[in-house]
């Protein structure tokens, strides 16, 4: 389940540095290039909360493996896609496949694991979804300067095949058989919420994902402005669903859950640090820098690395740093983030001392999602799980989509700002950039500090 996890959240970040080739190759349109990243995450965004429900309405076993399949049928067409539309469009069903497919995985760990193991499995589950981002950016860079048989960009896909027909065997045999009878016990769809809700988050996330290229015009606001409008109806809805004794999309007790409104904003924090530290830190060293898509790939693999040793192992640390573990993190991302900027600074490479500050980096976000992620989830009932998993995975998605929309947009106008192109002008704007990224961090640090004293 953990690999198809790591390879759905791959293919969220992959494809960036195999974009400049599929362009040329493909002679894609700068509005094609977009939609050929961001169709996978809008779609991927907007069906988590309907592949969680579809779960718990057909059974987690059945839903994940089709989910699977059709993720690794649209990566093969993906693949072998002769033009941009088409790439495109095999795009959206792969995100529509991963959006079914990961859900279920949090459903299945809620339902067959208690205790202590079903804290190392959360705990392997915030590592591998935190890591997935620095690996797609280290894996893409490789396939694409790698060019296997000539190939070039078509790699970043093809991978998945191979992958997914292996789980595709070993799942059929491991996982285990939904409960006779799940169907019929299951809740009902909610069409009506199913509809707001995608449509809020289509609205919200379009927008996110293309507004910085399109240079933010009149639609992308009214689109954001129309989202908040239909999330409140949509919680107006299902607050009087439950009161009527329905079956709302996400349960309130879900939205009650002690401490689950402090680590749905805990979670967006860190994620959109984590993907727009990516994203800046990407257009700094390919843009300002020069590096090739192998070495900007690389350039990344200590934070992943450290991360995810970190999100493995933090439940064993001493007790006495337990309670800490969260606002700790959060501060020594901040302090990272911010040294990552300062010995960028001019125009250099930053050398030994970048990669501390990158060690530090992949520690604090590590401490920051991961204990967040494990305490949210730890007590929430076995009939909730599907409820929960999709709404966290939904604002982890969120948080990405937020945070390269709002990072990537400073550090590309503190650039345009900036006027004449170059290494110096790109170390002052991802300065910039990292200064707006230790302030958010130091918010979720703050979150949990005020938290611990209640």
């Amino acid at each position: 389940m953990l690999t198809a996890q790591f390879m759905a959240l791959l293919d969220v970040f992959i494809v960036n540095v195999a974009v400049p080739t599929i362009g040329s190759e493909l002679h894609t349109s700068g509005a094609g290039m977009q939609l050929v990243v961001a169709g996978y995450s809008i779609a991927y965004a907007v069906l988590l909360i309907t592949g969680a429900r579809l779960g718990d309405l057909l059974g987690h076993r059945r839903v994940h493996l089709a989910g699977l399949a059709l993720f690794t049928a649209a990566s093969l067409a993906c693949g072998l896609a002769g033009g941009s539309g088409e790439l495109i469009a095999f795009r959206l069903v792969q995100g529509a496949g991963a959006a079914v497919m990961i859900p279920q995985v949090l459903s299945l760990i809620q339902r067959h694991f208690t205790g202590e193991a079903r804290a190392r499995a959360l705990g392997a589950y915030s590592a591998v979804v935190a890591t997935g981002a620095a690996a797609g950016q280290v894996l893409g860079g490789v396939l694409v300067s790698a060019d296997l048989f000539g190939t070039g960009w078509r790699p970043v896909f093809l991978v998945n095949v191979p992958v997914g027909l292996v789980l595709l065997a070993v799942g059929h045999r491991v996982l285990p058989r939904d409960a006779p009878g799940a169907v019929e016990r299951s809740r009902g769809l909610d069409l009506p919420g199913l509809v707001l809700l995608g449509a809020a988050v289509s609205l919200l996330t379009v927008p996110l994902v293309l507004g910085q290229e399109e240079g933010w015009p009149l639609w992308s606001w009214l689109s954001l402005g129309a989202a908040v409008v239909l999330f409140t109806l949509f919680c107006l809805y299902e607050s009087r669903l439950a009161r009527r004794g329905g079956s709302p999309l996400i349960s309130p007790r879900v939205l009650r859950h002690p401490g689950m409104a402090l680590a749905v904003f805990r979670l967006l924090a860190v994620m959109a640090v984590n993907a727009g530290f990516l994203f800046a830190l990407t257009l700094h060293v390919q843009g300002g820098l020069g590096y090739s898509a192998l070495r900007a790939g690389l350039t990344f693999a200590p934070t992943a690395v450290v991360f995810g040793v970190v999100g493995l192992t933090w439940r064993d640390w001493p007790a006495a740093l337990q309670g800490v573990l969260i606002p700790a993190g959060f501060a020594i991302a901040a302090v990272s983030v911010a040294c990552v900027g300062a010995v960028l600074k001019g125009g250099g490479d930053g050398g030994f001392w970048l990669y501390v500050a990158f060690a530090g980096m992949g520690t604090g976000l590590a401490l920051g999602f991961s204990p967040t992620l494990t305490r949210a989830l730890a007590t929430v009932r076995p009939e909730d799980a599907a409820d929960a998993s999709g709404l966290l995975a939904t604002v982890a998605q969120l948080g990405q989509l937020i945070g390269v929309a709002a990072f990537g947009t400073l550090f590309l106008n503190r650039l345009e700002s900036l006027g004449a192109p170059g290494a110096y002008t790109s170390a002052d704007a991802l300065l910039m950039c990292t200064y707006a990224l230790a302030a958010t961090a130091t918010s979720g640090a703050v979150s949990g500090l005020v938290r611990r004293r209640r």
